[in-house]
């Protein structure tokens, strides 16, 4: 039988939530099943995270295609270096991390800007971040327009924003979690956060005039 992997699209079928608790139970036997390179456990880890791996590939590729290769590449690297993950650290943000890199080398080949160089002008200049357990711009506007719109909106802003969102929001990962994926300072990613639910929030259709306002 070939050696090659081969791993479907993901649909939006639910991840395992047995599997789920499992894995964020008992990270060492992770660690010790990809060092053993067990197909099981890899065949596991696919249906778990190709949703999630997929969309953040498709937010950061800009077309279904690219994604759909970077999904293959990412889980081969999986595969291949498993024995670098630490168990100290969520598996879904050494998988980010992973995928990320390949996208960045895939644009570095295209003689495209990376990800790190598109950076706000106004980053690292002082500020202070409203707090971040309180409702987001983003997340009352998830509750007033269809989801369509707002992936819709975020294709508008910038992609370093655009990801430090999607890391955020839609994998929920913590700050310092995205601090790692993206190998910056903490600072950087409350920075990009916060301009970035400001693009979002600019980005979005203005609403009708009186909301849903009507007779009693």
């Amino acid at each position: 039988m070939s050696a090659t992997l081969t791993i479907q699209t993901p649909s939006l079928a639910g991840a395992t939530s047995l599997f789920s608790t499992l894995m964020a139970d008992d990270k060492k036997a992770l660690a010790q099943g990809l060092k053993r390179r067990d197909p099981d456990l890899l065949d596991q880890l696919i249906e778990q995270y190709q949703y999630r791996l997929f969309r953040y590939l498709f937010h950061l590729a800009g077309s279904r295609e690219r994604a759909e290769d970077f999904f293959q590449e990412t889980w081969i690297r999986v595969m291949e270096r498993g024995h670098q993950y630490d168990a100290k650290n969520k598996f879904e943000a050494w998988l980010f991390t992973i995928a990320r890199n390949l996208v960045i080398d895939w644009q570095r080949r295209k003689k495209m800007q990376s990800l790190d160089a598109l950076t706000d002008p106004q980053e690292g200049a002082p500020k202070e971040f409203p707090a971040l357990n309180e409702p987001s711009p983003l997340h009352l506007v998830l509750t007033q327009e269809e989801k369509s719109g707002v992936h819709a909106s975020l294709e508008r802003i910038p992609a370093v924003y655009r990801e430090v969102l999607v890391l955020r929001f839609q994998e929920e990962l913590a700050l310092e979690e995205i601090a790692g994926v993206l190998a910056v300072p903490l600072s950087t990613v409350k920075s990009r956060l916060y301009r970035g639910l400001d693009a979002l929030r600019g980005a979005m259709p203005a609403r009708p005039a009186g909301g849903q306002g009507g007779a009693a």
